[in-house]
């Protein structure tokens, strides 16, 4: 059961190490893109493409739906960013449980958005964890789990591919050695759970009254999706790429300091922030040279 690209290499080392996979289940096909045009979640294109059977219920609420998975007899449900709360009474139908592979190292970042707010943080370092799931949310208990180093260059994108591998591996491990009874399950301590909010496109606003070294991680952390932005004027400028720099200017957060023609540099709290690639109005991704040729920022104005 899994939707987005996340899923797709625990998908394929399930078929590599010779599991039965006897049905796949995943998201509706969505419409997506200025067009509209309906289009299939990662994870159904890549189960077709292996040849294995796709369902895709609009709702796991419906009883048809549990009777299709109960006939199965399944011996495990492996679960990773599906999209649907499972209830209790279909949990309750394989044989050794449901292991869920999850993008941080519980009980830190439960929740929809685990990798995102890992580098929005500061973290150096997260992980994938696997688990039995339980009807509350990433609160099973603890199967295995690997940890993860977060680079000073990882955006969200770049940390997601590693640990959707991460987690294809990991939980290979896990099933072999669950079922063989060589891995016990651990209860998460519920004390030091932190949790990672589901993010909306209007969380990537900057807030220049923030250090610098918080808004590079956030900038990291926001892209690709939903994305950071500011405002010049009605104009949304989306920032890709920053660095911190450590002078402390006198000009109030947001403002644009008085530097090379081909730099940017925005005044924080702490420090000033660097933006180094940027995409304006035209929709491109340039480096901050090129935009600014063509879309030219002075000194003094203040950035929202």
């Amino acid at each position: 059961m899994g939707t987005p690209d996340f899923a797709v290499p625990t998908l394929q080392t399930l078929i590599q190490n010779g599991y039965d996979v006897p049905l796949v289940v995943t998201q509706p096909d969505r419409p997506k893109g200025r067009g509209r045009k309906r289009v299939a979640p990662p994870v159904k294109i890549k189960a077709l493409e292996l040849g294995l059977e796709v369902l895709q219920p609009s709702t796991l609420r419906d009883e048809k739906f549990r009777y299709q998975i109960k006939q199965l007899q399944p011996d495990f449900f492996v679960v990773l960013a599906f999209g649907h709360i499972l209830s209790e009474n279909i949990l309750q139908l394989p044989r050794l449980g449901t292991i869920n592979i999850h993008a941080s190292l519980l009980p830190k970042y439960r929740g929809p958005a685990p990798i995102q707010w890992a580098i929005i943080k500061g973290e150096s370092q997260t992980g994938i964890t696997t688990m039995l799931m339980d009807k509350g949310v990433d609160t099973g208990d603890i199967l295995l789990s690997q940890k993860e180093p977060i680079f000073p260059d990882d955006t969200a994108a770049t940390l997601h591919d590693r640990l959707a591998v991460r987690g294809a591996e990991l939980l290979a491990k896990t099933l072999h050695g669950y079922a063989s009874d060589r891995i016990k399950p651990i209860p998460q301590d519920h004390r030091k759970a932190t949790y990672a909010p589901l993010l909306k496109k209007q969380d990537g606003h900057i807030r220049w009254q923030k250090p610098a070294e918080e808004l590079a991680a956030f900038i990291r952390g926001m892209t690709p999706w939903p994305g950071a932005f500011t405002f010049h004027h009605k104009n949304r400028l989306k920032i890709l790429k920053a660095a911190p720099i450590p002078e402390n200017p006198p000009e109030p957060a947001g403002t644009i300091l008085n530097t090379f023609p081909d730099e940017l540099c925005v005044a924080t709290t702490k420090g000033a922030l660097s933006i180094l690639e940027i995409q304006g109005p035209s929709g491109k991704r340039l480096p901050i040279a090129d935009f600014l040729r063509g879309y030219p920022l002075p000194a003094g104005t203040l950035l929202k």
